[in-house]
């Protein structure tokens, strides 16, 4: 059997397990559709996702929940002005040998080793103590005392931050937010599903989880995303979209020269990449399309530009400018084959 073939069943089979993950979830998660799809696709990217929201919308239970369903260990850190990072990464403990009497440092890990860590509200947390993490997330290991401590696998975290109450916080500078794969927005719950929350919540049922996939399965899932093929029409609209962010590029539209400040980096354009591949995957289709990629772009692109005064004074916001954006540059797959044709 080929190879191909084999990655097709792998990938009909992605899509029964995400299907098999949404009916779990279901169980004590009420809507959230868009952000639990978008979860799920940056955790088989391999990417991470800062999640925006104002308390009590359920993402706690949400992420916990996940982590039940795929059989993930999680643990979710506090984040406070007097978090230090070794509250993150571990410490350093003086130990005694019972028998020699001994005393040497040993490595006491921290909560970062495990594979899903919620990070709330990581804009409460000074600049050091976010590095740290951030560090983490990027490099996928730890240093201390000169060794080199490789978080476990798979690891994917989710990090909260409240949209109100921004006194006493330290926002994420731009070069510490690329590091996120999605930036989710989390919305208040239509009538109906704040109807449903509350019958569901305030009953004496306790919803029992299933395990759908374990960590093995995982990356192995994560392996398939990497192997999608991505025909050379899609890199060309996915590099369209992004290099019309920056305002200094000929080809930008010129709503984008006048209400842009900084438009997105190269992180970006991969980004948007490995994310439609795991969309295309999660669906059960063995190729991306450029719609894989525009569905993808609004929580690739909200974090990585930045409105110039003239845009906020009009009361446009990252969204909005992405939204014009994508009915700027149209998602026309033959247009783009043309291009590369």
């Amino acid at each position: 059997m080929s190879k191909k073939t084999d990655d097709a069943k792998a990938v009909e089979k992605l899509g029964k397990a995400r299907d098999s993950i949404v009916s779990e979830l279901r169980k004590t998660i009420v809507g959230m559709d868009d952000v639990i799809d978008e979860m799920m696709i940056a955790i088989f990217s391999r990417g991470h996702c800062l999640l925006v929201g104002v308390p009590g919308l359920a993402k706690t239970l949400l992420v916990s929940s996940l982590a039940e369903t795929m059989s993930m260990s999680f643990k979710r850190i506090q984040f406070t002005p007097d978090l230090m990072p070794s509250d993150i990464t571990g410490t350093e403990l003086l130990q005694e040998d019972p028998e020699t009497h001994e005393r040497r440092f040993k490595f006491q890990k921290g909560p970062v080793f495990t594979n899903l860590l919620l990070a709330d509200e990581i804009n409460r947390t000074p600049p050091k103590t976010q590095a740290a993490l951030l560090e983490a997330m990027q490099e996928k290991r730890i240093s201390s005392g000169g060794e080199d401590y490789k978080l476990d696998a798979p690891f994917f975290v989710l990090a909260t931050q409240n949209p109100i109450e921004q006194e006493g916080t330290y926002p994420l500078p731009e070069a510490q937010l690329d590091r996120f794969l999605f930036n989710i927005m989390v919305k208040y719950p239509s009538k109906e599903e704040e109807l449903n929350v509350m019958r569901s919540v305030t009953n004496d049922e306790e919803p029992e989880l299933k395990e759908v996939v374990d960590a093995k399965t995982i990356i192995e899932f994560q392996r398939l995303v990497r192997r999608i093929p991505v025909a050379d029409h899609v890199f060309e609209y996915a590099a369209a979209l992004v290099r019309a962010t920056r305002p200094d590029e000929p080809e930008a539209p010129e709503f984008v020269k006048k209400l842009m400040s900084w438009g997105a980096g190269p992180r970006a354009s991969l980004n948007l990449i490995l994310a439609g591949k795991a969309r295309a995957a999660l669906r059960g289709r063995c190729h991306v399309s450029t719609d894989d990629v525009r569905e993808v772009c609004l929580p690739i692109l909200r974090h990585r530009i930045i409105p110039s005064f003239a845009a906020r004074s009009e009361g446009m916001t990252s969204d909005s400018l992405i939204e014009k954006l994508i009915e700027e540059i149209p998602a026309n797959e033959d247009l783009y084959k043309e291009k590369v044709g």
